[in-house]
């Protein structure tokens, strides 16, 4: 029997607790007051990271989370034996020996691993056709043969631009955030890799590397299918096209994603096994998470920070610091409502969020499938409206393809998704009006559907569970400002925030801060925060975890 319902309501219909959730990690209770070194506020990938090196530097640390699940947007939740991820759903790095992602080397450092299935392959549905792409150096040229209108002037110009973005692409990691820190400390701790770093600066390409990427393909790629090609994937990187997205992040995805028997990767569990390494790197050295202790104030003392009260009233004091892993918007609320604080609500103010996303989670029956389905769907309807434009892209992710833990027997889990092209505005306009909340679900995911029957045409005659998903659910369990992606900063003209902020011990992480949006930036983000905290001969020994390998 099919069962049709909203993602919003997943918590009053009782969807499943998380398979792992022991019943030590609840809402924080005891003691009115309590004391710790370090307190966490929210449980993202950019705080989990924090915390958890910070517990492996002999920090005590305690993360608050209001949601009953760790992760943020990497958590999971369950409903008739289906696991739903609620997230991202492209990882490459996190389980590859000498991989440059901050994730896998916060693993690394707290010693804990994340077993991934590989694949290398996904299947695009565009304007030009359906087609197979794949990670790795040279499989674009096979896809640049059936899509591009003048392929052999394409592939010349794919040549040109891999040739300028290889020494790039080592630059991009010549100065790693595992070197970063948020004092005059990173005098020594960057010194480190000081040579790498010149190198980059001798290459005339190189300043590029902090401009938009759309320069760096200026003089190179004119054929249209390459421009559009790589704006996709600039917007799937940062929520922006080529004409906004820093040159460095697509410099360190060339690095990953087209070197010689590059493979993706999916967390055997999916996206939440990523989180719960990062909480049992956290609770083995005796950190403690709090689920469902939802922060109503960081405290502020002489203008310092120096804990945080919950909603129910009981205080944690933090000797050492307060990192708050909310977004950008989310951080002033938290705080007293003084002129002198005014700085942190005006940089908020001021800085555009992206849009926000639309969702899809189906459980189906899988007869008679081909074996040759993959995990990964993109579909592009038309490129002359932007790949930014609205609706106009959708992610669809199976990943019971290569899990198949992850739904019963002879069934998949289903997730696709807007990625981060939806509207907030229009679902304000319907925010406490349910029928007209209800029609406009209906309206906004059609081209969900719409997507997902060009993967599987018969899929409506083998859903057995539907639940679609709003800018207004993303805000709700996320506690998303608006449900947002992310800040929309426009390489070139903005920066990503820093880490300090104007209140001593008060830090922030995520990807409201540099260096920007996807989960190695906001794991990155947690590394630099927490090397920030601890002195620079514990940062070393860090740094000389990462190089080891």
């Amino acid at each position: 029997m099919t069962t049709r319902t909203s993602m919003d309501a997943r918590c009053t219909l009782g969807v499943g607790r998380a398979k792992w959730t022991a019943s030590r990690r609840v809402t924080c209770r005891g003691k009115s007051t309590q004391v710790t070194d370090v307190v966490v506020v929210g449980s993202g990938v950019g705080g989990l990271c924090a915390a958890a090196m910070l517990a492996r530097y002999g920090l005590q640390v305690s993360v608050c989370e209001s949601h009953e699940y760790p992760g943020g947007a990497m958590h999971a939740f369950h409903r008739k034996g289906y696991t739903f991820d609620v997230g991202p759903s492209l990882f490459s790095g996190t389980n590859a020996k000498g991989s440059a992602s901050p994730l896998r080397q916060v693993l690394q450092f707290i010693k804990e691993e994340v077993p991934c299935m590989e694949y290398d392959t996904w299947q695009c549905f565009l304007p030009e056709g359906v087609f197979m792409a794949q990670v790795g150096a040279d499989q674009f040229l096979d896809v640049i043969d059936g899509a591009s209108k003048h392929p052999a002037k394409a592939k010349k110009e794919w040549r040109a631009l891999q040739e300028r973005m290889a020494p790039l692409a080592k630059a991009s990691v010549a100065m790693p955030p595992a070197a970063l820190r948020s004092d005059l400390g990173v005098v020594a701790t960057a010194s480190r890799f000081a040579g790498e770093t010149a190198s980059t600066l001798l290459n005339p390409d190189g300043l590029k590397l902090i401009r938009p990427f759309s320069e760096l393909m200026e003089g190179v790629v004119s054929d249209e299918f390459v421009q559009n090609w790589m704006n996709m994937l600039c917007f799937l990187l940062s929520g922006l096209p080529a004409s906004g997205t820093l040159g460095a992040e697509v410099a360190f995805m060339f690095a990953e994603w087209y070197k010689p028997g590059c493979k993706l990767e999916f967390p055997v569990g999916g996206s939440q096994a990523i989180a719960d390494a990062l909480v049992r790197g956290i609770e083995k050295r005796g950190g403690r998470l709090h689920l469902r202790a939802h922060v109503e104030e960081i405290l502020v003392e002489n203008d310092s920070a120096t804990g945080v009260r919950l909603k129910d009233g009981i205080v944690i004091r933090a000797r050492r610091a307060v990192i708050s892993n909310t977004s950008l918007w989310d951080l002033p609320k938290l705080l007293p409502r003084t002129s002198q604080f005014q700085g942190i609500q005006e940089e908020a103010t001021r800085t555009p969020p992206c849009r926000s996303f639309m969702h899809l989670h189906l459980g189906f029956d899988a007869t008679g499938l081909s074996d040759d389905l993959v995990i990964h769907h993109v579909w592009v309807g038309d490129w002359s409206k932007g790949v930014d434009s609205e609706q106009n892209m959708v992610l669809v992710s199976i990943p019971s393809v290569l899990d198949p833990s992850l739904a019963p027997e002879g069934k998949h889990t289903l997730h696709a998704y807007t990625p981060g092209n939806e509207p907030q505005d229009i679902w304000e306009a319907v925010r406490g009006n349910k029928e007209a909340y209800e029609e406009l679900k209906q309206e906004r995911s059609r081209v969900l559907w719409q997507a997902v029957e060009k993967v599987i045409p018969d899929i409506h005659e083998r859903i057995e569970i539907s639940m679609v998903g709003t800018p207004l659910t993303h805000e709700k369990y996320l506690r998303r400002y608006r449900g947002t992606y992310g800040p929309a900063i426009v390489a070139g003209e903005m920066q990503f925030p820093g880490h300090t902020t104007s209140i001593k011990g008060l830090y922030r992480c995520g990807d409201s801060t540099f260096p920007g949006i996807g989960v190695p930036a906001a794991a990155a983000s947690g590394q630099i925060v927490a090397n920030s905290i601890v002195s620079v001969v514990d940062h070393w020994s860090f740094i000389d975890s990462v190089t080891s390998e």
